[in-house]
């Protein structure tokens, strides 16, 4: 059901102006993101709207993460005029909205370092062959009494409800929010850990749900905050408790057909679908540098928490890298594969972008699937896994830099500029963790040694 999914009405200039002013806007802010998917925004006043959506806004790209050397600093923000909203935590008179923003050169050229731009390039790709990508992502996230210690606000587990579940106002408020700004969702609940919690997207094209994504991580603060609490979507905060997960489905469509779906396949998968897959399992481990960005996502990553740790794919099994869901297995517009590695502290933009370009690489050499993992690899030996050329995603920062480092495909997908400016960063932060001295150490080894 494609058509349920496209936004609803296409915004020009000429009516953002119009619906700031019907609606008591008095300042706008203009959103973007930095190289690591941190929001970024500049505000300007009702009387700067209209020469800002003609020129842009001017800023110093040298000041934000990855995005410029000194010598070539100055940036342009150009707002997207289909991404006005008005933010409805935000008192209703002199109204505040936002739009999110391409980086332009001066001279009016896209900027490559921008991460929305490399999302655009992609999907350019995938629609110059006649298809559109939708995704579906599954963003879990914690809620904590305070930024300054993980201390959970419930014990409650998965799909427990109150008295247990103390976040269910604050799930309704955050879903409230985002369906007034136009946001579709499907489900909430609360997951497997403690003060633990999952918001479901409705399906849309991605590079919506990469904004939609982006503007759900400050929704969810925003209204945790109004609730006296703290929400974070660190990957793992909490040490002998599963981490927290951005589980991505992905289709393909041709118009109005599902190109995922075949009826006759076991699986229900089509020869497409199936080349797809083999893409995105071909480059994962290279992708996982940006799947999962950030020293702490790899306290995720190990066995025994849900999270996956092999490269492999299956019907049902939620052990596995990739599933293929099966809730309504003849609903052709349903045919997806579930991505489970990413983690939502991710950037979406490059996310989204890399999962599609692996997979368009997959149907253009018709890559073979390897067969579905039929046990659990997890239980199998170092042996075995070997015998059955099993890969395991990298198991560190440090190692998924490495395995990133030499990635031709990454280098392509990416472009230059982002490559190496997500490369410098994280050998960084890489740096920087290996210096630190962490409590574990100085509790065990501080009385011992």
């Amino acid at each position: 059901m494609p058509e349920l999914r496209r936004n609803s009405m296409r915004k020009d200039k000429a009516y953002v102006v119009r619906l700031a002013k019907e609606h008591d806007v008095r300042f706008i802010r203009l959103w973007f993101s930095d190289i690591l998917g941190m929001l970024k925004s500049v505000a300007l006043t009702i009387d700067e709207l209209e020469e800002a959506l003609e020129e842009g806004v001017g800023f110093d790209g040298s000041a934000i993460e990855g995005f410029a050397r000194i010598e070539e600093s100055d940036m342009v923000a150009m707002p997207d005029p289909n991404t006005f909203c008005i933010l409805p935590w935000r008192p209703k008179e002199n109204a505040v909205a936002r739009m999110f923003c391409d980086i332009h050169r001066p001279g009016g050229q896209p900027f490559e370092g921008d991460p929305r731009q490399v999302l655009k390039r992609t999907l350019a790709r995938a629609a110059k062959a006649g298809y559109t990508f939708y995704v579906g992502p599954e963003l879990e996230f914690f809620v904590f009494k305070s930024a300054e210690e993980p201390i959970p606000l419930d014990t409650g587990g998965y799909f427990d409800l109150t008295p247990l579940d103390a976040a269910t106002d604050l799930r309704r408020d955050i879903i409230l929010a985002m369906e007034e700004m136009g946001i579709g969702i499907e489900y909430s609940h609360h997951e497997a850990a403690p003060s633990q919690h999952e918001i479901d997207f409705r399906y849309t094209d991605a590079l919506t749900m990469a904004d939609n994504v982006m503007t759900y991580r400050l929704v969810v603060k925003e209204i945790a905050m109004k609730h006296g609490a703290y929400a974070s979507f660190m990957p793992k905060p909490l040490t002998y408790h599963n981490g927290s997960g951005m589980h991505v489905n992905m289709s393909l469509f041709h118009g109005e057909r599902n190109v995922f779906y075949d009826p006759k396949d076991a699986a229900h998968l089509s020869p497409t679908a199936k080349a797809f897959l083999a893409g995105v399992l071909s480059h994962v481990r290279e992708m996982t540098l940006v799947l999962n960005q950030w020293a702490n996502s790899y306290k995720r990553l190990i066995p025994g928490y849900e999270a996956p740790v092999y490269v492999t794919w299956a019907q049902r099994s939620r052990s596995d890298l990739i599933r293929i869901p099966t809730y309504t297995p003849k609903k052709a517009s349903s045919a997806r594969i579930e991505l489970r590695s990413p983690d939502p502290a991710c950037n979406p933009y490059l996310a989204f972008s890399l999962m599609l370009a692996a997979g368009l690489e997959g149907i253009g050499r018709r890559a073979k699937l390897p067969p579905p993992a039929q046990v659990n690899v997890a239980e199998l030996s170092d042996e075995e896994r070997a015998k059955r050329k099993i890969e395991r995603l990298p198991g560190s920062l440090s190692e998924a830099i490495a395995v990133a480092r030499g990635s031709a495909f990454l280098r392509r997908a990416l472009g230059d500029h982002v490559f190496d400016s997500v490369l410098k960063n994280k050998i960084i932060e890489a740096e920087r963790f290996q210096r630190i001295v962490t409590d574990y150490e100085l509790k065990t080894y501080l009385p011992l040694l």
